[in-house]
């Protein structure tokens, strides 16, 4: 295997990691012994479920979580200018999609280091596909504000660009305010502008429905409170 920077993706839930994760990730990751991590106990977790024989104890792992030094990213990448390669391990999904590994990643490149990212679930991607909105054109905001009245300024905002150049709004909330946000987009939104509602993605509690503003007003919205969703707004 050549040294390169490997951007390992994680399942979203429980789900087996077979099931989504294709079986040339598993010699790629048991072939690794450096990692750049989120977090270092569910990497080791992640790892275990990758294959019970790894070594876990003989791994370097190197955190790039909210309270890691990003000054000391540089140097995490030391192994692959010694011909060695290094993983990076988010919290769930793709590493350096909406993930602090876009920073490592940045250094990799600026350094012209091989990076190599494998196949892997996206719910950003996965939430498009399945939303029926607009795929050719769309847009990742993460979290909206969270003041009711710059909220819902912003919504507008992006809804004018939906409508007017056809373009998919994607946004995120943590899962307790989940059902806030949903009232919000609910209340602010058009009654024709189409809402979708993509939680649990690939796990056995995966929810995707997609309904105009004015539909959802009179539907019922599971409790997603502990469930991780993606909300989809367009045309």
């Amino acid at each position: 295997m050549d040294s390169a920077l490997y951007l390992i993706p994680v399942e979203l839930g429980d789900t087996p990691h077979e099931r989504i994760l294709p079986s040339a990730n598993h010699d790629i990751v048991c072939a690794i012994r450096h990692f750049i991590v989120e977090d270092v106990r569910s990497a080791r977790r992640f790892l275990r479920r990758v294959d019970a024989a790894i070594d876990i104890d003989a791994l370097t792992f190197h955190p790039m979580g909210k309270h890691a030094d990003a000054a000391a990213f540089e140097s995490f990448l030391k192994p692959i200018e010694n011909g060695e390669s290094v993983g990076v391990i988010s919290e769930a999904g793709c590493p350096a999609v909406a993930d602090p590994g876009a920073d490592v990643v940045a250094i990799a490149q600026r350094k012209g280091l091989r990076v190599v990212p494998l196949v892997g679930p996206s719910s950003m991607l996965l939430a498009v596909m399945a939303s029926g909105l607009n795929g050719q054109s769309f847009a990742f905001l993460g979290y909206l504000p969270i003041d009711g009245a710059e909220r819902a300024r912003r919504i507008k905002q992006l809804e004018a660009r939906a409508w007017q150049e056809g373009q998919t709004q994607l946004c995120i909330e943590t899962p307790y305010r989940n059902r806030k946000l949903f009232d919000t987009l609910c209340q602010t939104l058009r009654p024709q502008t189409r809402l979708c509602v993509a939680a649990g993605i690939t796990t056995t509690d995966e929810w995707i429905t997609t309904r105009t503003v004015a539909a959802w007003r009179h539907a019922t919205l599971p409790d997603l409170s502990h469930t991780p969703a993606i909300f989809l707004f367009g045309k």
